[in-house]
């Protein structure tokens, strides 16, 4: 029975107003927290990736992917304004379905921030090359890419990836409050530039493009959709940030609902002009898909802009994601599920240093090691599994805390819940085989290191003794 014991969630709240971590964000704040973590890589890079496998339908597959996303985020703010904790869905999962199934989310989670970390760091990395090129300077072949990740080519480590990663780092590590004017600033950019795309190129759209619509059929439309699906995360990780946000209750709801409306009207938006601009299979292995559709209708300076906005616009979900990992292993720490020392508030900055620093060097490499493509499917299958796991929590929370004050509430409960697992499990099923090979293992690892370690030495247990 200690696999289901369970935190005491009026303690949760209680604990969390004492916590070192300094409160200074806002609804606007968390907004365009939201909006800085979601529109990054999947936009700006697997927008290709996507038109390739589903035509000129890729808008149908944003759709699915943002239904998917909208029905578990409501689910996430209802959470978010009722236990307003650091670690997100670990945190909700602990307090409803035990310390098993949390530190099987929490787990999850960490792959799942931290493998957004590196593959938006490499997207980052293309655009930035691109943009670079343009003025005719190109970096040695062998620090472009992570190997293997360009045919015909050695590469060997993606110098840029790498070295973006530590100077977000070093952002993080000084404070909250100043990663938050830099990724409100940036995120201001980002948008100009998704909004010029859209303005520029629909006089540039050619409808005959759009044929055929479903090149792949609907297999090619779903598949496409569980890859998209990586456009949107990041929405989650504003639950991440609760013990530092003002006003928990009534900003959270907002941060979360707000960011994934205007992310999903804007990337269905980009998908009609963009497919409409290049025939779908012209975006084969190309690294800069938004760019490149100006380019080929002829808006170089356009398209330079767009170089610029992407390599400013995804430093933000770098920031945000890494933001969210150090949040989650922070939370697990606390919990006595990690080691203490990673729970540490610096004296000076407010922020958890030391943790910081060690999944900033570490996906850091993973990013200049492992090509995009790969890291793109296993952050999907943890994303998906995380979702499904709050659109399962809250029920359990409507049935065990019935009374417990609600700032915001899931609406058509148990419908919509139920919606979302439905939604989230389906686009899993979608997924390459490896990336279940893959996802399978972490979760074994992880699992050798709760029964080995993080069982015995969690607060919960500790105090039974």
């Amino acid at each position: 029975m200690s696999l289901f014991r369970k935190k005491n969630v009026e303690q949760m709240i209680a604990s969390a107003e004492r916590t070192g971590l300094k409160k200074a964000l806002g609804a606007l704040d968390l907004t365009f927290l939201g909006i800085g973590a979601i529109i990054g890589t999947g936009i700006f890079v697997l927008t290709g990736t996507g038109a390739v496998q589903a035509g000129p339908a890729l808008m149908i597959a944003f759709l699915i992917a943002a239904v998917a996303c909208a029905l578990s985020g409501l689910a996430y703010a209802e959470f978010a304004s009722t236990i307003p904790v650091a670690g997100s869905i670990y945190t909700y999962s602990y307090a409803t379905l035990g310390e098993l199934a949390a530190w099987i989310i929490g787990w999850d989670l960490m792959l799942e921030y931290g493998l957004a970390t590196s593959a938006v760091s490499v997207g980052w990395s293309g655009y930035l090359q691109s943009l670079l090129a343009g003025f005719g300077f190109t970096l040695p072949t062998a620090l472009t890419a992570a190997p293997g990740a360009v045919a015909g080519a050695t590469t060997l480590f993606n110098l840029p990836a790498f070295l973006v990663t530590m100077a977000i780092t070093t952002l993080l590590s000084v404070g909250v409050r100043e990663s938050t004017r830099v990724n409100n600033a940036m995120v201001a950019i980002k948008v100009a530039v998704v909004l010029a795309v859209i303005a520029v190129g629909v006089f540039h759209v050619q409808p005959a493009n759009w044929r055929p619509f479903m090149p792949n059929g609907w297999h090619g439309v779903f598949g496409a959709a569980a890859v998209m699906f990586f456009a949107f995360i990041g929405f989650d990780s504003v639950s991440s940030a609760a013990e530092e946000v003002k006003r928990p209750k009534r900003d959270l709801p907002i941060g979360i609902i707000a960011s994934l409306a205007v992310c999903a009207v804007l990337y269905v938006a980009v998908a009609v002009v963009v497919t409409g601009i290049v025939p779908s299979p012209r975006f084969a292995d190309v690294s800069h898909p938004v760019s490149f559709a100006l380019q080929v209708a002829g808006q170089n300076w356009v398209a330079g802009f767009i170089d610029l906005g992407a390599v400013l616009g995804m430093l933000t979900v770098i920031l945000v994601m890494s933001y969210g990992q150090t949040r989650i292993i922070f939370a697990m720490s606390r919990d006595g599920l990690l080691p203490r020392r990673l729970s540490r508030v610096h004296p000076r900055f407010a922020t958890p240093f030391t943790t910081t620093w060690i999944v900033g060097i570490v996906f850091g490499l993973i990013g200049a090691l492992v090509p995009l493509n790969v890291l793109a499917e296993l952050i999907n299958i943890g994303t998906l599994a995380a979702f499904s796991m709050v659109s399962i929590a809250v029920l359990v929370l409507r049935r065990t805390h019935p009374h417990l004050p609600r700032a915001f509430r899931c609406p058509g409960v148990p419908v919509v819940p139920l919606a979302a697992v439905a939604a989230c499990v389906f686009l899993m099923v979608n997924l390459q085989p490896i990336t279940w090979v893959a996802f399978s293992t972490w979760l074994v690892i992880g699992l050798a290191v709760y029964f080995g370690y993080s069982r015995k030495r969690s607060v919960l247990a500790t105090a039974a003794r």
